[in-house]
């Protein structure tokens, strides 16, 4: 199981500066080689030719040549994973990136060892034992500090007995409800910072709004680590709603929609189950307001669309359940994975 551990580095940032513009140069170059296959018709360049290119250039350019290998395979890579003839280029403006080869990487005590330089860093947490990955890299916020992401292989966690499961229903107003009946609360940390934010903005004062855009990405990321490590926590198996999070970014509802965090949130879930030993299981979320999670039936009183957002609670004429809107929908997702509720058990996968 591969997992990656940031560290803030808090040594040599002007030496990542100088070699963030390096970076920049090698792909800015990997993007030229591109464009000129395109012009002539030549076959695209892979990232092994990318590769023979660029050999040599690390001691002009001041970069460990492992560094700029992994630049021309990354280059390969996302021009193939977004489908594009070229990428664009990194430029000033763009967030630092210096990546590097796990094998040039080496543990010196609290710090690390790259290209004979000791890099050290805030140790948050340790690192486990395990042999560090390709893809680890140096990488810039846009506060200007630098992080170091290791990518580490660590020995799989053996899978849990699924005693007990859970099914989550996504929202806006509860971010989580949970088929136990349990409500979290949103705490919209955009919206708290929201009136702050506007005024910076309008007086043009772009190092305090970058600080206050970062209080409240930190702020929403350690709200959902701790929410999602306490699922998993007391849950063995965990049933999610598959809620379109992109599509409804694009509507009238985005702000609220990507301050709720429910990709980052089911992303959580998903590596932490794994590390855990949980379960996790995404199902198709379709009619689960409206299903009666007692006896299945969708009578004609159940809420309808948009137009019944306003109707919380509601009755099954058929077996006469009083459902609250959510943890009905909640019950359903957990059901949909093959189980009925937590109080029930859940008998096999």
């Amino acid at each position: 199981m591969l997992l990656v551990y940031r560290y803030r580095v808090k040594s040599l940032n002007g030496l990542l500066n100088q070699q963030r513009r390096a970076v920049n140069y090698v792909w800015s170059f990997c993007n030229d080689t591109q464009k000129h296959a395109l012009k002539w018709g030549k076959k695209w360049p892979t990232g092994f030719v990318l590769n023979v290119l660029t050999t040599g250039s690390s001691r002009e350019l001041g970069i460990h040549s492992g560094t700029v290998n992994a630049v021309c395979e990354q280059y390969a890579k996302s021009r193939s994973q977004h489908r594009r003839p070229y990428l664009r280029y990194r430029g000033r403006r763009s967030l630092g990136w210096v990546p590097l080869k796990g094998r040039d990487l080496k543990r010196s005590g609290h710090a690390f060892r790259f290209a004979g330089n000791t890099f050290r860093v805030f140790n948050s947490r340790p690192l486990p034992e395990g042999k560090i990955k390709d893809r680890t890299n140096f990488s810039r916020d846009a506060r200007g500090n630098w992080f170091l992401n290791i990518v580490i292989e660590v020995a799989d966690t053996q899978a849990r007995s699924p005693a007990r499961g859970v099914g989550i229903d996504l929202g806006l107003k509860e971010l989580a409800t949970l088929s136990t009946g349990e409500k979290v609360e949103n705490p919209r940390h955009l919206g708290q910072l929201e009136q702050a934010l506007a005024k910076a903005q309008r007086a043009r004062k772009r190092r305090q709004a970058t600080n206050l855009h970062a209080r409240i990405a930190n702020a929403r990321r350690d709200f959902l680590h701790k929410l999602s490590h306490r699922i998993v926590r007391d849950f063995d198996y965990i049933a999610v709603g598959n809620v379109n999070a992109a599509g409804l970014a694009r509507t009238s509802m985005a702000k609220s929609v990507l301050d709720a965090g429910w990709s980052s949130f089911r992303t959580m879930l998903a590596y932490k189950a794994i590390a855990h030993g949980a379960w996790y299981e995404e199902v198709d979320e379709r009619f689960t307001t409206q299903v009666c999670s007692s006896c299945d039936a969708m009578p004609p009183e159940r809420p309808k669309g948009i137009a019944d957002l306003g109707i919380r609670q509601w009755v099954c004429s058929e077996c006469g359940a009083v459902h609250d809107r959510d943890v009905n929908a909640a019950l359903n997702i957990l059901a949909r994975t093959g189980h009925r509720s937590p109080a029930e058990g859940i008998p096999s996968l």
